[in-house]
């Protein structure tokens, strides 16, 4: 059977499986008139989600109302809307929403959990994070050091074309992998690569079409065969490699002389064996991992990816930052953290790799955790919420051109970086990204010392390279493509 008739076949057992649920009445958003089971199916139609909203921002403001499928969901466009939310409504809005895969994976345990124990799990990983790293000096050296391995490896091409995806992820995974398991991975370890290449399919899978499709219809399309059972069974692979690292570490645990994050985690499993409801149990170790490793490795890659095919097609880009690095630099040390308060328009150029990208440009759903009013409108209690980060990051009112790649968007008429209070790619408020400053950390970093050991190239015309994204869902991916690393 193909694919339509599939989905012919799941909307009919949705029809005999489930009630229609109508919109509630009251003063809700407004929006596009569902359909009973379908929503607004047929008001998106083709487009995307991330399309679709877009157009209906255009047509009902920056707060309205969707369906995907029977599930009502609120969508917040613009910097002010999701500030107002986040920020001035913080409490309120900080409640997990439904992404429909993430329940199947994560169980709502990790940061995906629904529940007050949430705040307890991520405080204290904060903490145990920063204890082996974060926002020490020691992760600046860590990253230093897994930089030069990135020269060297790349220095092994001897300037033939390469497809830089596994290199990105290898060096931003092993810095997890250090704080996370203590240990980092030769780039060549077949287990190592086979890991990084299922996080690579996993989250293609879900900037897909069709996971856009499975978020409206999950009640029944998780009953049919699909590509949402090849994101399960990497995520249940991924799940039993941590698990076995755990193991170990409950063998060799010293409880004087933590390693790592694991290390620290089961100690506190043991601390609070005796506490009813506690969070701290090894399942919740295994999924907090889980999203610790996709966040860190996946999201920080792809900008590489999608920063280094942005330069290749604005050479002029790439060449302007290589001169701030000569003169800020050099050419006999590395590039440090400090260095980027001299080097504004690299930071700038950094900025506006991650505004272009637009990596998750619906964020991660949030949820009201209790009946409120919002810009006159009323949200009851258990309302799922889509932040459209996109609608910021792309906004005419604070970029000028927010469809071109421009650095000057960050920059004032001095040279000096200007701050923008649209720019949220990690988001904001209460469950902002957890990993922002390692993530900036490792952009600047990697970068600079690429950009500092070598020249980029194509075996394509400037013409010829697609900087349009090749899929743009709950994820945004950039085209396929090839360069060269030439030594300077």
């Amino acid at each position: 059977m193909d694919a339509g008739g599939l989905l012919l076949l799941a909307i009919f057992l949705g029809l005999l499986l489930l009630l229609a649920k109508r919109p509630q009445k009251g003063n809700l958003p407004p929006g596009p008139l569902p359909l009973p089971l379908l929503g607004n199916l047929l008001h998106m139609g083709r487009h995307g989600i991330l399309k679709s909203f877009l157009e209906f921002r255009d047509k009902y403001g920056d707060v309205f109302t969707v369906y995907l499928g029977t599930r009502r969901v609120v969508v917040l466009c613009g910097h002010e809307a999701v500030k107002k939310a986040l920020v001035d409504n913080a409490e309120v809005f900080s409640g997990r929403g439904t992404l429909s895969i993430a329940e199947l994976i994560f169980q709502r345990y990790g940061f995906f959990s629904r529940y007050d124990g949430w705040k307890t799990l991520r405080r204290v990983s904060i903490a145990t994070l920063r204890d082996f790293g974060m926002g020490k000096k020691s992760i600046e050296e860590q990253i230093k050091t897994e930089a030069q391995c990135l020269v060297e490896e790349l220095q092994k091409s001897q300037g033939a074309l390469l497809d830089p995806t596994f290199i990105f992820h290898s060096v931003t995974a092993n810095i997890i992998c250090s704080i996370v398991f203590g240990e980092r991975f030769s780039y060549q370890d077949t287990q190592f690569q086979e890991i990084l290449n299922m996080f690579v399919e996993a989250f293609t899978i879900i900037s897909s079409s069709w996971m856009q499709l499975f978020e409206q219809f999950p009640n029944v399309l998780k009953f049919f065969p699909g590509p949402h059972y090849r994101v399960l069974k990497i995520a249940q692979h991924l799940k039993d490699f941590i698990s076995s690292n755990v193991e170990r570490h409950q063998e060799s645990l010293d409880p004087s002389s933590p390693r790592d994050f694991i290390d620290s985690f089961l100690l506190r499993i043991e601390k609070e064996k005796e506490i009813p409801g506690s969070e701290y149990h090894v399942k919740n170790l295994v999924l907090t991992v889980l999203s610790l490793f996709f966040a860190a490795t996946e999201t920080t890659s792809t900008t590489l990816r999608y920063g280094f095919l942005l330069l290749l097609k604005h050479p002029q880009v790439a060449e302007k930052v290589q001169e701030e690095i000569d003169q800020v630099v050099g050419k006999n040390r590395a590039p440090e953290l400090k260095d980027r308060a001299q080097m504004p328009y690299t930071d700038a150029v950094i900025h506006e790799i991650q505004r272009f990208s637009d990596l998750l440009p619906l964020g991660l759903p949030h949820m009201v955790t209790e009946d409120t009013s919002f810009q006159g409108y009323f949200l009851p209690k258990g309302t799922d919420l889509f932040m459209l980060l996109s609608a910021s990051l792309k906004d005419p009112c604070h970029f000028e051109n927010p469809h071109i790649f421009d650095p000057n968007h960050f920059l004032d008429a001095q040279g000096a970086l200007k701050k923008k209070e649209a720019f949220i790619p990690f988001s904001m408020g209460k469950r902002t990204c957890l990993g922002e400053g390692i993530a900036r950390t490792e952009l600047f970093l990697f970068f600079t010392t690429i950009l500092q050991n070598f020249s980029l190239a194509s075996s394509k015309p400037l013409e010829d390279l697609d900087i349009r994204p090749q899929q743009s869902g709950f994820g945004t991916l950039p085209q396929t493509y090839k360069l060269r690393f030439l030594p300077r």
